[in-house]
């Protein structure tokens, strides 16, 4: 089934208009592109995300690693083929979903700061706002902070769904643990056959 791009909007006043999710998308990315913030805190290509303007779900990471600063993609390095092989197992294709990250640039410091999230986020939110997606999926712990505010355990949360402002979110573990440690892809495996339910009845 094909989605319309194009999405309605309502203003302050009540009028309601509508505007194009891939120009909006694209509008965002130059924006993500442009900031000096997030420019000060990574470096490399901004990796505003990709996927369909339409998509009912979201895959949400951490930020963007070396391969990916280098391409300006998402998930393209050895943990993000691996989600994406995920991705298909469970019955969806790429070009379904949109996949990208609370921060849009590589992080001089490795994992990426609080301010640095709360700031990149906001950018996030925006693309949320456009796709208007019905699951998002939070991939490990940074995802979870800048969604849902708050730390997660996600040994312990891994699996869990959230109701939260008209959608449904699903705590897992990021692919990149998931690559490393067999309990994380034991985990992951079984959040995703969660996923899949969650799409048979959604």
């Amino acid at each position: 089934m094909t989605l319309s791009v194009k999405i309605e909007l309502t203003q302050d006043g009540g009028e309601r208009y509508e505007v194009d999710r891939e120009k909006e998308l694209s509008r965002i990315a130059e924006e993500i592109s442009m900031c000096s913030l997030c420019k000060k805190w990574g470096k490399g290509k901004a990796v505003p995300g990709e996927g369909n303007s339409s998509a009912q779900i979201i895959f949400i990471g951490e930020a963007p690693g070396t391969e990916e600063a280098m391409t300006g993609r998402p998930f393209v390095g050895r943990s993000g083929k691996f989600l994406r092989w995920m991705i298909k197992k469970i019955g969806l294709e790429e070009k379904e979903v949109f996949m990208t990250s609370p921060v849009q640039y590589f992080p001089m410091r490795g994992t990426p700061s609080r301010k640095n999230i709360f700031h990149s986020r906001e950018h996030l939110f925006k693309q949320i706002f456009i796709i208007d997606p019905k699951i998002v999926v939070l991939l490990g712990k940074t995802a979870c902070l800048a969604l849902l505010e708050r730390k997660a355990e996600i040994i312990k949360e891994h699996g869990t769904i959230i109701h939260k402002d008209g959608r449904i979110y699903l705590i897992t573990f990021h692919p990149a643990y998931a690559v490393r440690f067999p309990e994380g892809k034991k985990g992951f495996v079984q959040d995703f056959n969660k996923l899949r339910r969650l799409l048979q009845i959604s």
